[in-house]
């Protein structure tokens, strides 16, 4: 910790830059989870050092993603609970770089706050690390800014990046789609991170609603909107050294309609049937106290598939075995059929 660095005038303006330091310390037990082969150094300094093993790869390619928690924060202010978030935010990020077919290496966060507690901010990075931790990449920077007068003290923001690499060859080539593959569904650990603010409209989320135990669930409603985002990175690229997949797609806003046809080529569309999808009880809730067609649903939430995979129709068990070897719940969700629909639930 910094001994000598300390302003009376800035912090009577409402930043402690001692606090600052607390939390940095209070937050490595966290980062050390988290170091690979390639990290360098440790936190602390103005950059983040990585050294990318580019062993078997003959033409690197860089792929980051960047995303944020959204208005999932709201449950986490209310239930005072902040470990978790972290782990959505790196899941975010990574589960997008895996839909090319990277790997993350390392991971990056910023957290914006009123005001600086620094057991909080330590929650907040633990919830990071595990995140990390589960994608296989190291958290080797981030920074957290004091805001005072922009927002709330007991509040803050969290965002994050990642980079991931892949072999220039082994990119996933969504070109090579056609009628008749197969695509499959990976179960989702629940909301994931998006559509919060339907949520938060719906059950008018408070200390009190939060609370109720819904049977259907088993647990409060708390609990199971809090669930964390699922990981999926390390069952991809096992998945991806068993068989040839042919694109990936992570169920996030926008649900079925907007995230499918990310990875469909044109003249291709998703021809799913409504009864294969294995949809979670928290999502009929949701539909029920809120009133929300299905189609709104199916628009806005993962409805229980975190991730769709495309694989020749002769690959489809195979791939879905090796899912399921390495931790993850999969099933046959479609085909892809000669359509400009985009995606067809029927």
């Amino acid at each position: 910790m910094n001994n000598k660095s300390f302003s009376d005038s800035y912090k009577k303006a409402g930043v402690d830059v001692t606090a600052g330091y607390k939390a940095v310390e209070l937050m490595k037990q966290h980062v050390a989870r988290t170091m690979n082969a390639g990290a360098i150094g440790s936190i602390g300094g103005f950059g983040g050092l990585y050294e990318l093993d580019l062993t078997g790869i003959t033409k690197p390619v860089l792929v980051s993603g960047t995303d944020g928690v959204g208005t999932k924060i709201k449950l986490a202010f209310i239930m005072d609970k902040h470990d978790t978030v972290g782990i959505d935010c790196v899941a975010m990020c990574v589960n997008d770089i895996i839909c090319c077919g990277a790997k993350p290496q390392f991971f990056l966060d910023y957290i914006a706050c009123g005001k600086n507690y620094p057991e909080k901010i330590a929650q907040i990075v633990s919830g990071v690390a595990e995140g990390c931790v589960q994608a296989g990449c190291a958290l080797i920077g981030g920074e957290t800014a004091e805001h005072p007068g922009l927002m709330p003290e007991d509040e803050y923001d969290l965002a994050g990046f990642s980079v991931g690499v892949v072999d220039k060859a082994k990119i996933l080539d969504p070109t090579t789609q056609k009628a008749g593959d197969v695509m499959i569904a990976i179960k989702s650990s629940g909301i994931h991170s998006n559509g919060f603010s339907l949520i938060r409209s719906v059950f008018d989320l408070n200390e009190k609603s939060v609370s109720v135990h819904y049977d259907e669930l088993g647990q409060t409603l708390g609990e199971t909107l809090l669930t964390p985002t699922r990981i999926y990175v390390k069952a991809i690229m096992s998945l991806i050294d068993s068989v040839t997949v042919k694109s990936i797609s992570h169920i996030t806003g926008g649900g079925f309609y907007e995230n499918i046809p990310r990875a469909l080529p044109a003249g291709l569309s998703a021809k799913i049937e409504r009864s294969a999808v294995q949809v979670l009880p928290v999502f009929d809730v949701i539909a029920k106290t809120g009133s929300i067609p299905e189609r709104d649903m199916f628009n806005t939430y993962n409805m229980g598939v975190g991730m769709t995979v495309v694989v020749d129709k002769t690959d489809a068990d195979k791939a879905i075995a090796a899912l399921k070897a390495a931790g993850e719940d999969a099933y046959v969700l479609g085909e892809l059929t000669e359509s400009d629909e985009g995606v067809i639930i029927c």
